[in-house]
């Protein structure tokens, strides 16, 4: 059984600071204070709470696919033969072995995961559709949709 990860409860400056480090995780704390209107100690106090509370799961660059030759980006709906708790667990052991699978969900409805994953040119999609994703352990059937235009795309939760 899953447990739910307690709700921190954060004040105007928390979010503030949470909004400026979506945007920007790179700025320095001297800058992010003069931004939320805190001294330098107690901007990085808080920070170093949020981190400690878990809110701040981790600080990553966001590359950009174009330029490491990986510009398509494809959602499958995967359905598997069984949603037994072996099934679904080696599946989703193997997901998370799988490097090239960049988010996994399990999907309420008619289908049991959608995944997304990034692809080079219609070769690298066709393999990586042969040979990984049709092979990964009680897949039956996928649909892949592939994107013709980003219209939206954020990493940054409203607060």
């Amino acid at each position: 059984m899953r447990t739910k990860a307690p709700v921190l409860q954060l004040d105007a400056i928390d979010r503030h600071i949470l909004g400026q480090l979506q945007n920007d995780a790179k700025v320095s704390n001297q800058e992010l204070a003069q931004r939320v209107h805190l001294s330098p100690s107690a901007c990085l106090r808080r920070v170093k709470q949020l981190e400690d509370a878990g809110v701040i799961a981790r600080y990553v660059a966001l590359l950009n696919p174009r330029a490491i030759g990986a510009g398509g980006t494809s959602f499958t709906i995967i359905n598997l033969e069984s949603m037994s708790n072996e099934q679904l667990e080696a599946f989703e052991q193997a997901v998370r072995d799988e490097p090239r699978v960049l988010d996994c969900y399990y999907v309420a409805g008619a289908n049991d995961y959608l995944i997304r994953f990034a692809y080079r040119d219609a070769e690298d999609l066709e393999h990586f559709h042969a040979e990984i994703l049709m092979r990964l352990p009680g897949v039956v059937r996928s649909n892949s949709m592939m994107v013709l235009r980003t219209v939206k795309k954020t990493t940054a939760l409203p607060l």
